[in-house]
Formats: structure tokens, sequence, C-alpha cells
């Protein structure tokens, strides 16, 4: 018998000064068996950072020829793919072609490592931006989780916090492929 996903529900409140975006979501998460806390919340987090009319969570670890988000406009084209963690080459070039703007989250600490290895056969994606996040900060996050949780993601002049009733959590997100 397979192992279903655990729902988890999310009231976030976003506040976006630097794009001008500011909404409240009710999500609901899935989160897959395999999937660990650190994981579902940096989702989470991509979900704040991104947000926008359309903005979806997939059936990701469930399906391996979709990312963790994606945004699709009224045809059905993929606006916006986004991956966490350490994607190979060939599914990142395969992204890049589908997708009109693709966003590579990667939060452990072998992340310098894995970009090293890929770095030049990806530079030239102009539609690929690559993000370090610090594996300490997705470790913070994780200690976050729970089955119904009340989030705050506040960004102001670059500046990231995560924040619940009871705590602030600073982000900083390194660029290692910047792009349009």
């Amino acid at each position: 018998m397979a192992l279903k996903a655990t729902i988890y529900k999310a009231d976030l409140q976003i506040a976006d000064m630097d794009r001008h975006y500011y909404a409240d979501h009710a999500l609901t998460i899935a989160r897959h068996p395999s999937e660990t806390d650190e994981r579902m919340m940096v989702r989470v987090l991509a979900y704040a950072l991104n947000a926008q009319e359309g903005m979806a969570f997939t059936r990701g670890l469930f399906e391996v020829d979709e990312p963790d988000l994606w945004v699709k406009d009224l045809t059905g084209e993929i606006k916006l793919w986004i991956d966490l963690g350490q994607p190979d080459e060939t599914r990142i070039r395969k992204a890049c072609n589908r997708a009109g703007k693709v966003i590579v989250i990667c939060y452990s600490s072998s992340c310098p490592v894995w970009w090293k290895q890929i770095a030049d056969k990806l530079g030239r994606l102009s539609n690929l931006t690559v993000l370090q996040l610090p594996a300490e900060t997705a470790q913070a996050l994780a200690a976050l989780a729970e089955r119904n949780m009340a989030l705050q993601c506040m960004v102001q002049d670059g500046d990231i916090w995560i924040n619940t009733d009871t705590q602030s959590i600073p982000v900083k997100l390194t660029a290692l492929l910047p792009t349009a």
C-alpha cells in the first residue's frame, strides 16, 4: 500500500514592497511521504517570494515532469517554473525550454559543489535564475512547520523576513546565476 501525502494548511500574508504585491493566501500543502519539513517550508518560501495570479503547487515529487511550483497562463503555457534542490542539467534545460522563466532554489550545504559542476553548462540560458538559500535558514524555516500555520512574509529593499506570532526569521538568498 502506497503512503499518502500529509496535508498542511498555511495562512500566508505577503507584504512584498519591492514588487508592490500585498495579499493573503490560504494554502493547502500536500507533503509527500519522502519530503522533509525543510523542503516543504522552502516551497512555501518560494511561493511567498513569487506569488502572483495563477501560482500553484504541483504534484512535485509525485510527478517527475512537473516543478515544485508553477504559473500557467490561460492557454496552458508555463510562465514560471520553480524547482527546489539540486536538479540535474538535463532537467533544468528541459524546464528552460518549456517555461518563460525558470527559478531553481538550492537549500543544502552541498549547493556550492552542485553548482560548480553544472554552472558552465547553464550560463547561456537567459531565462534561468539560480538562488542559494543557506542551509541554516532552511532548517530554521523547518522548525516553523505545523499542520496549521499562520505565516507572514515581508520583503522590503531586498530584505526578506518570515514571521509567526512568536518568531522572526531573516532570509538571505544569494544569486548564483542572476538573470531577468
